[in-house]
């Protein structure tokens, strides 16, 4: 997941032209393939074995249209690219003839980020669905169709947001909980890895690029968004009876506002606890845990939001 490129003065959503370039050499170099979102249900179905990469880039700002877009275009790199309907044309942000553009080229897909990019996740119910459908009334307008492809704003869901994007017709929703796509994920909460300045150096990318799922059955608490009463959590995770190592995971978290390895323990052969120390302090709270197989890394990313009351 990306926002922008070559903008310095935002270094937490952007990425160098230079790194973004090497970006797309690493993966080349490594022989993955660049998945259509067009055929994503079957990509995901098929060839499961086989690694593969989904580029995303949220927000639409002018910085992606000038300086990555000529990239995407001339390799004709897929990609879905999520707009917030409110911000298009305003200052530093693309307006609906580059979007059209897009649209219509065959290589990038036009998705749905809400209209206004607020914290809907802290929203009423009706809140959240009358800024959906107003971004879905003005992609029809101007696109001449709505999108199945959703991107949370700051990848903020609760299970009643899940809903009401379900409801509304979307097929494939997006967080931005790092982790990687297989057949066990939920369609509405697919996991992505954040790209930046940060954490989009070439030695960190080059490790995303050998990450590989980490599946399982079940996550407890299935709902994300917590109250002061529900923090910290009591996470407990189902793993599919696949893994002969599965003893060997490790878990980081960062209650208290501090990364830290987490307090992790077996209830039996592959359901995991994750004790936290203390409560989430942040607006987001993070488990991430991996599991190294040979030169690649098993991963799985958890965010859970911490409401405002």
């Amino acid at each position: 997941m990306y926002h922008r490129f070559g903008e310095e003065k935002y270094p937490s959503t952007n990425i160098g032209i230079a790194e973004f370039r090497s970006h797309i050499k690493m993966i080349e170099k490594e022989g993955l393939k660049f998945i259509d979102p067009r055929n994503l249900a079957n990509e995901i179905k098929i060839e499961k074995k086989k690694r593969k990469i989904l580029l995303t880039i949220d927000d639409g700002f002018t910085s992606f249209y000038k300086n990555a877009w000529p990239i995407l275009k001339e390799k004709k790199i897929p990609f879905i690219l999520f707009i917030s309907t409110r911000e298009i044309g305003k200052y530093n942000y693309m307006n609906w003839d580059e979007i059209k553009e897009i649209h219509l080229s065959g290589i990038g897909v036009i998705g749905n980020h809400s209209d206004s990019h607020e914290y809907l996740v802290d929203r009423n119910k009706n809140e959240i669905i009358e800024d959906i459908r107003k971004s879905k009334a003005i992609f029809k307008k101007n696109l001449g169709n709505n999108s199945i492809f959703f991107s949370y704003p700051f990848g903020e869901y609760s299970l009643e947001f899940k809903k009401i994007v379900k409801d509304l017709n979307f097929k494939f929703a997006f967080g931005q909980h790092s982790g990687v796509i297989d057949e066990t994920k939920d369609n509405l909460e697919y996991p992505r890895f954040p790209i930046n300045e940060k954490y989009g150096k070439l030695d960190r990318f080059s490790t995303i690029l050998k990450t590989i799922p980490l599946k399982y059955e079940y996550i407890e608490p299935q709902e994300m968004y917590i109250n002061k009463n529900q923090n910290p959590p009591k996470v407990k995770i189902k793993f599919l009876d696949i893994y002969k190592n599965i003893n060997a995971i490790n878990c980081f978290s960062n209650e208290q506002d501090k990364w830290r390895n987490s307090k992790i323990s077996f209830k039996d052969k592959n359901l995991l606890e994750v004790n936290l120390d203390g409560k989430f302090t942040t607006e987001r709270g993070r488990i991430n845990c991996s599991l190294r197989e040979g030169k690649f890394f098993r991963w799985l990313g958890i965010q859970f939001v911490i409401a405002e009351n």
